[in-house]
């Protein structure tokens, strides 16, 4: 199944980082997006990141990444290095994830597709149809399909954290992830598309607010749209991002999430 040196149409070897240019494997495709805990801060603290990989966010090379520039490599971390640039990005939920679905044989996936979309500290109305955003997710979606083929499976999605930080941010917070959801399947015309979100840990504003958006998150019961929660997993020292390992944590729960509800999806 990972016999993938044959299925390289050109490879090549770019400092450490094994880049795919032109790639013909159709590939089992992930989204990413969000904010900065989807983007990984995992061991970035005082501005630096420690570099730490736990076992369970090895790279291999039936998981590939999509580049800012449209190519695929083997996947590492920080996968949003390139994405949610200006920021010092670490280990986020994607790698332990991916590892996750390679390793169980229910899911009946070869090779995996990650496509890195998420940039720290955007509110809900940054992703809202229209926006730069919105228009840079749909565009890598479009783009991923085209390089290679495959499928979309899923689009994780991990934010919210900015939008604690009004009332009535808060209280529209439903109604806007249900437009976005609704509109990114029609705009990438897959209408069953599952999505699967991240109930808050912590926020940037108030309890209350925090407490708002994380009903809203889980209250949401849409066809194929899923929930798990990150409410109790360990933060940074910042008591805002993940550590390192409760981005492991998180990754395995965005995989069971996956793998109970959606692994039937080819």
């Amino acid at each position: 199944m990972f016999k993938l040196l044959t299925w390289f149409s050109m490879l090549f070897v770019a400092g450490s980082t094994l880049v795919l240019g032109q790639n013909n494997t159709a590939k089992d495709i992930f989204i990413l997006a969000g904010q900065s805990n989807m983007a990984g801060r995992g061991g970035v603290n005082h501005g630096k990141w420690d570099g730490n990989i736990p076992p369970e966010c090895k790279p291999k090379r039936s998981i590939l990444r999509f580049t800012a520039n449209l190519d695929w490599e083997v996947a590492r971390e920080p996968l949003h290095v390139d994405i949610d640039v200006g920021k010092v990005c670490g280990v986020g939920p994607g790698m332990a994830f991916a590892n996750e679905i390679i390793r169980s044989h229910r899911s009946g996936t070869g090779i995996i597709g990650l496509v890195p979309c998420a940039v720290g500290g955007t509110s809900i109305n940054k992703w809202g149809k229209g926006s730069r955003l919105y228009g840079q997710l749909v565009k890598r979606a479009n783009a991923a399909l085209k390089d290679g083929g495959g499928t979309i499976r899923a689009i994780l999605w991990y934010q919210g954290e900015s939008d604690t930080l009004n009332k009535d941010d808060a209280e529209t917070y439903k109604g806007k992830m249900v437009k976005l959801i609704e509109d990114l399947r029609l705009d990438l015309n897959l209408p069953s598309l599952p999505f699967i979100q991240v109930a808050l840990a912590f926020g940037e504003g108030t309890n209350t607010n925090i407490e708002m958006v994380r009903k809203a998150q889980m209250g949401i019961k849409m066809k194929n749209v899923k929930c798990v929660d990150a409410k109790g997993l360990p933060l940074n020292a910042d008591n805002l991002h993940l550590t390192t390992m409760s981005e492991v944590e998180l990754g395995l729960k965005l995989a069971y999430a996956f793998l109970l509800s959606f692994s039937h999806f080819h």
